[in-house]
């Protein structure tokens, strides 16, 4: 097994573990047991276990990013790029399964340091999605709604129905649209 899909392995394991066993249960041997894994082998990708967490954080971050980086890269539309392909990204192409974001919940618990790649990828794209071409202000209430409903799903305080969330990403999505047409219609070339 290569060296990065063994790290995936581990990282799925210790999200597993967060996910349906609780932080307090998230060691290295159990890991390693989870993983199918000897400790030494987890302890070679990872030394300890705020290492193990950070891994979590930095892999659920990067993984959003580049997911959002490529979704606005090809959005034939320069004006709310950021803005659609953020909502996009959050309701269509987060992970199918909610486990790997316990990540952050076990980064809160561990060493709130460790959010510290997922707050810098909140502000690399709060400030694309304020320089989008869209009202600022309107951008960053579609941003939030769209963590609301992300957050509402990882910490199971509600879990919306497939159909009303479709209903909310069509909403959103068309306000993105309207926001775009009204920023189009001010541009003196228009």
């Amino acid at each position: 097994m290569e060296k990065q899909s063994r790290r995936i392995v581990i990282l799925n394991a210790a999200s597993r573990i967060v996910s349906e066993k609780g932080i307090f249960n998230l060691t290295l041997e159990a890991v390693a047991k989870e993983g199918g894994i000897s400790k030494g082998g987890l302890l070679y990708h990872f030394p300890s276990k705020e290492a193990l967490v950070a891994g979590m954080v930095e892999h659920l971050a990067n993984n959003y990013q580049e997911k959002i980086n490529r979704l606005a890269a090809e959005d034939p539309l320069e004006r709310g790029k950021w803005t659609r392909a953020f909502l996009n990204v959050t309701f269509n192409q987060g992970y199918p399964n909610k486990e790997w974001n316990s990540g952050l919940m076990a980064a809160k618990a561990v060493n709130p340091e460790l959010l510290k790649p997922l707050h810098e990828a909140y502000l690399d794209w709060q400030g694309k999605i304020e320089n989008d071409g869209l009202d600022p202000v309107d951008a960053t209430i579609i941003r939030l709604a769209t963590d609301g409903i992300w957050l509402a799903e990882l910490f199971d305080f509600y879990q919306i129905e497939d159909d009303k969330k479709r209903a909310v990403y069509k909403r959103l999505h068309e306000r993105i649209q309207h926001m775009y047409h009204t920023a189009e219609q001010k541009e003196p070339n228009h």
